[in-house]
């Protein structure tokens, strides 16, 4: 089978075992692909099939690297009108423990950074467009819960959030969280 053939069954997105299905020695095969320019390295073991159309989001390929995960912090927030300032970090939650500054990636501009959440607070998003993108209530609770602070908090358009959501969301939060959420509104 050619490197093209195998290409074409293969998805955008696609991991290195993905390939060890189709041939007997992924190493070769890739090692090779990536020389022709028909695939492209996106992270360790992760790769970019450009013989699709278009360019995956950066939401999918970063909740593609680790999985579980959903898009959260202030790409969320910039995502869903609260905050105007566009960031430069996506921030990916996970149960991972694959997290931590060594572990980020670079892509499409962006750096994707991992942050693992507990599992008791890992909820608060929806599918959208292939990826888990947080809630708006909930992304703000992340960036608080993660940041140790409340990011633009003069920019943040809090209109468009539910307080009574928001608050709900909060239980499971330790309390310094709570405290800062009720600063915002006070």
């Amino acid at each position: 089978m050619t490197s093209v053939a195998i290409l074409r069954q293969l998805p955008q997105l696609f991991r290195y075992a993905d390939v060890e299905k189709f041939t007997g020695n992924a190493n070769v095969f890739l090692t090779r692909a990536l020389a022709k320019g028909l695939v492209e390295r996106v992270a360790r073991g992760v790769y970019l099939n450009s013989l699709r159309d278009g360019r995956p989001a950066i939401e999918e390929v970063a909740c593609f690297l680790r999985t579980p995960s959903y898009i959260s912090c202030e790409w969320a927030l910039h995502s869903h009108g609260i905050i105007i300032q566009a960031p430069f970090v996506c921030t990916v939650l996970t149960l991972d423990t694959a997290v931590g500054q060594s572990r980020n990636t670079a892509f499409g501009g962006v750096t994707i950074e991992f942050s693992r959440i507990a599992s008791r607070l890992f909820n608060g998003f929806e599918m959208r467009n292939g990826f888990n993108l947080a809630g708006p209530e909930k992304a703000l609770l992340d960036t608080i819960y993660l940041r140790k602070y409340i990011p633009f908090p003069d920019e943040l358009d809090l209109e468009q959030l539910n307080k009574d959501t928001l608050m709900q969301m909060a239980v499971p939060f330790p309390s310094v969280v709570k405290k800062r959420l009720e600063d915002i509104f006070h």
